[in-house]
């Protein structure tokens, strides 16, 4: 004779376990999703070296959009990160206080490029993948707009 208690232990922890290898079978590979840029300035095939966007509107609204759809899964949702990745509001947090206005711009400068080259090339630590590169699926218009998103999301304390 089963035993009542075993047999309904077991239906729960079979069902768990189903129920938690199907939703992480669900998530799966994640593909990155496009960004439309039309309404930017075309930047052309040489990379800037800094954001040419910058406070720009169009440029905030498209890359709040491509942010949440291809970023906030690991960098958190508006750019308040979760723990599992850097939080992006304060890439910037050491330009910020500064006061003198050409260090300040040098240091702005300096970030964008190391965003960029982030942002294109990835992330890889010992053959580990922190955050794959996205050069060839965003174009240069989609992550200079990303970056003029997240300098809206700056922390400034």
């Amino acid at each position: 004779m089963k035993h009542p208690i075993r047999t309904l232990g077991c239906a729960l922890a079979l069902s768990a376990a189903a129920f938690t290898s199907t939703f992480a079978q669900a998530h799966g590979n994640v593909t990155p999703q496009g960004v439309d840029t039309r309404g930017l300035p075309v930047l052309g095939d040489k990379w800037r070296d800094e954001n040419p966007y910058r406070g720009n509107a169009m440029a905030q609204k498209i890359g709040a959009s491509a942010y949440n759809q291809n970023c906030a899964r690991c960098h958190g949702l508006e750019a308040v990160s979760g723990g599992i990745a850097p939080d992006l509001r304060q890439m910037d947090r050491d330009c910020v206080g500064l006061k003198n206005a050409a260090k300040k711009t040098a240091c702005f400068k300096e970030m964008d490029n190391y965003y960029l080259t982030s942002v294109r090339q990835g992330k890889v630590r010992n053959g580990a993948v922190y955050m794959p590169p996205f050069e060839g699926v965003f174009n240069q218009e989609a992550m200079w707009a990303i970056k003029t998103y997240l300098e809206t999301r700056r922390e400034t304390n």
